[in-house]
């Protein structure tokens, strides 16, 4: 075996790992010991900003195989028949910080990156097939009410259920968030979703509107608030351990792929609103259609480098894959992609995990300078276009968005006249009588009497009642009951259960 030999950053020889440059014995350290200045200013900087939301997670690498033929919907070489992609998945919490649980009842995150032959394909979405909002402009005031009081800088109660009552869109994602889909076991055991509609586009041009679903073959399980609890302060990184671990132990967690299909002209007339982020699409009128298999079955060798590095973005589309009239997806396409300038850095792209794998990174783009840059063209390749120096042109025909959709301003307008059932409560409410079994029901109401309970205003106190009336009639008035004479609870309180930093 070759010894190897301490160097600086730029590879020369170091005299000590373990001793600073001194004046004499005892003497003042000398600023020309340029190794000590190099270790401490680059541990000084070790750290990029942690994601504003979904700080805390884990991931792996893997593979998606398709087994069936969705190609007469899209022309995506990802998903024609037989294909093998490489792809790298990222599981999170959404509003825990970089330190916090990874069991507090929350959201999670399922972010996946695919190293297409025709360029990398991010499909960001969580393990709902819903969210809290439908239009971006609410999204940072919606974060901000599931954080911290500016003052104490603690979670509350107060502020998360007067934003939730004030945007009754909430219901349908709250309606999961309480129940036990809240508190999934471990990331290989909760289903992931696209959430938002796309647009799938076959190679004769015909466009359709597409929902990804990922369904666990480990099966949905899910923890008990009790257990949630214990494991927050027990282990509270439980879920990228037990990731970790099961891939380490070569026992890989695998998905079923299957999407809902909506012909194009469907959506002007559909009951409920398609491109609705708060919706689902209900089964019985759009059937699942199998596509193929996600296996996750590498770890990644270095957490900082392909983990916390790795820059999802909706925005990174591929031919034959493009946006919908989503509000929530359109904003998440400049947001996210911005995040990443912001977080990682301009030149982000290039980075290993990051990187295309299909073509050279700069090989066709006219992306240029700015920060950590590492890879550039040739001298005599022109840096604009357009121009007449044999540089590269777009082809619309080749472009993941040359499908489009129809800009029908009074379609926007009527939307709910268009929509019969298009309403906040309604599915949350199916979701509940129909879906839940009298056990879910009964740890659902006892999830959200506590939740609410901790409520200290009463004018947010009274709407979270109605809120969930609004819901099931039934379900308010048990709440109501519930809650009945009760005084707040305070968060964190001896003896209670409940705390703001559950949700």
């Amino acid at each position: 075996m070759t010894e190897k030999y301490t160097t600086t950053n730029a590879g020369a020889p170091v005299a000590s790992d373990e001793h600073s440059q001194t004046v004499g014995q005892d003497g003042p350290i000398s600023l020309t010991d340029h190794y000590l200045v190099e270790k401490l200013a680059q541990f000084n900087r070790e750290r990029v900003p942690e994601r504003v939301v979904h700080a805390k997670g884990g991931g792996a690498y893997g593979t998606l195989t398709v087994t069936n033929d969705v190609s007469k919907y899209t022309r995506a070489s990802l998903f024609q028949p037989g294909a093998t992609t490489d792809m790298l998945a990222r599981f999170s919490t959404v509003a825990g910080e970089q330190g916090s649980p990874d069991t507090w009842r929350d959201p999670r995150g399922f972010a996946l990156k695919f190293y297409t032959d025709e360029g990398n394909y991010d499909l960001v979405g969580n393990n709902t097939p819903v969210f809290f909002i439908k239009d971006g402009i609410k999204f940072p005031d919606f974060i901000r009410s599931q954080k911290r009081l500016p003052g104490s800088h603690l979670r509350d109660n107060d502020m998360q259920w007067d934003f939730w009552t004030l945007s009754p869109e909430s219901a349908h994602q709250v309606t999961w968030l309480m129940g036990d889909r809240g508190l999934p076991r471990s990331w290989r055991e909760m289903n992931g979703y696209g959430s938002h509609t796309y647009q799938w586009i076959n190679a004769e041009g015909e466009r359709f509107w597409v929902k990804y679903h990922f369904h666990t073959e480990q099966g949905v399980h899910h923890l008990t608030g009790d257990e949630a609890a214990q494991l927050a302060g027990s282990d509270a990184d439980h879920h990228i351990r037990d990731l970790y671990t099961h891939i380490e132990d070569g026992d890989f967690p695998r998905w079923k792929l299957s999407v809902q299909v909506m012909p194009y002209e469907d959506a002007k007339t559909y009951r409920f609103n398609p491109f609705d982020l708060t919706k689902v699409w209900p089964h019985g009128d759009y059937p699942l259609i199998e596509v193929g298999s996600m296996e996750l079955n590498r770890n990644p060798e270095n957490y900082f480098g392909e983990i916390e590095q790795a820059a999802f973005a909706p925005s990174n589309f591929v031919p034959g894959i493009g946006p919908s009239p989503d509000k929530m997806l359109i904003a998440r396409i400049f947001s996210y992609a911005d995040a990443q300038r912001y977080r990682v850095g301009t030149n982000h792209a290039q980075l290993p995990v990051n990187a295309p794998r299909n073509v050279h990174q700069d090989a066709h783009s006219y992306s240029k300078e700015g920060s950590m840059r590492y890879s550039f063209s040739s001298a005599d390749t022109p840096v604009y276009a357009p121009n007449s120096r044999g540089g590269a042109h777009a082809d619309p025909a080749r472009a993941a968005e040359s499908g489009g959709w129809e800009s029908d301003g009074e379609m926007v307008r009527t939307a709910a006249a268009l929509h019969p059932e298009d309403d906040d409560f309604g599915q949350a409410g199916t979701m509940y009588r129909d879906v839940f079994n009298d056990e879910e029901k009964s740890r659902f109401l006892e999830q959200i009497t506590g939740h609410v309970g901790a409520v200290k205003a009463d004018d947010i106190r009274e709407r979270a009642i109605q809120y969930w009336t609004n819901v099931d009639a039934g379900l308010g008035a048990q709440l109501r009951a519930n809650l009945a004479g009760d005084a707040p609870v305070e968060a964190g309180e001896p003896g209670t259960k409940w705390a703001p930093a559950d949700v």
